[in-house]
């Protein structure tokens, strides 16, 4: 019977779903440690295919998957997330990291100091010591800065010896050169030199703007702005939900 009204309801879904796609899979999710069902009702599965119990998406999950295979220990270092989401891995850190410090950047109000549950810092500005951080976790965050390489050499700034930038971000540009996407006006607001985009935004319903469309050479933009050595893992494994376009992880070590 249970078999008789699943089968009912993946060929109704398939009926109501815009293009008709559904797709499921069990499997393992890292980010709630927990058996799960991977779930998507879109084809892009980079933002669709979610954990039936935290809602995380594949590349929140190869993000989590990557910290505790190189950094098993991470819940007894020090880690500063940028732009945290509500979900995924963000929870299970914030949750689970005795030294974790989650911050956003809120224009106008003071650099340095508590906004509700977040620090506000400037990731291109940050107002933390020289090597105080063992990790830097950002997520989908450096598509959307103007000054790119400043940010780059302030988490090296802020890192400390051995520690790691670990983080996601979509190279769109598989085979070209990166591109700078827009700039910042006088005014403070993006002049986009193409096709306007911007991407959702936990606390800015207005989204924010994408300033670069990043490439693999992303790699040495990062060791001459900062010094750090850059490899890019790119995870496909469908027990862990790691299954979806632009799910390379990116990390920088410091030396």
């Amino acid at each position: 019977m249970k078999e008789l009204i699943s089968r009912v309801k993946e060929k109704l879904i398939n009926y109501l779903l815009p293009g008709g796609f559904y797709f499921k899979t069990k499997g393992y999710c890292v980010c709630c440690d927990e058996e799960v069902v991977f779930e998507a009702g879109n084809s892009w599965l980079r933002d669709n295919l979610c954990c039936s119990n935290c809602q995380s998406i594949p590349r929140e999950r190869a993000l989590m998957h990557v910290i505790e295979s190189h950094f098993p220990s991470w819940r007894e270092l020090r880690i500063h997330e940028s732009s945290p989401g509500n979900r995924g891995a963000s929870v299970k850190l914030k949750a689970q990291c005795k030294e974790y410090i989650g911050s956003q950047y809120y224009p106008g109000e003071p650099i340095g100091k508590m906004v509700g549950d977040f620090r506000n810092e400037d990731l291109e500005n940050m107002t933390f010591p020289d090597e105080y951080f063992d990790l830097i976790i950002t997520q989908d965050v450096m598509e959307h800065l103007y000054d790119p390489e400043k940010a780059f050499s302030e988490i090296a700034r802020t890192l400390k010896k051995g520690g790691a930038h670990i983080f996601t971000v979509p190279l769109l540009n598989k085979h070209k050169p990166t591109e700078v996407w827009a700039t910042k006006g006088a005014n403070g607001k993006p002049v986009f030199l193409h096709n306007a985009e911007y991407h959702g935004n936990p606390i800015d319903p207005e989204g924010s703007p994408v300033t670069m469309h990043w490439g693999f050479d992303i790699v040495d933009y990062i060791e001459k702005s900062s010094g750090m050595k850059t490899t890019i893992e790119s995870i496909l494994d469908i027990n862990l939900g790691i299954w979806a376009e632009l799910n390379e992880v990116l990390i920088s070590r410091k030396e």
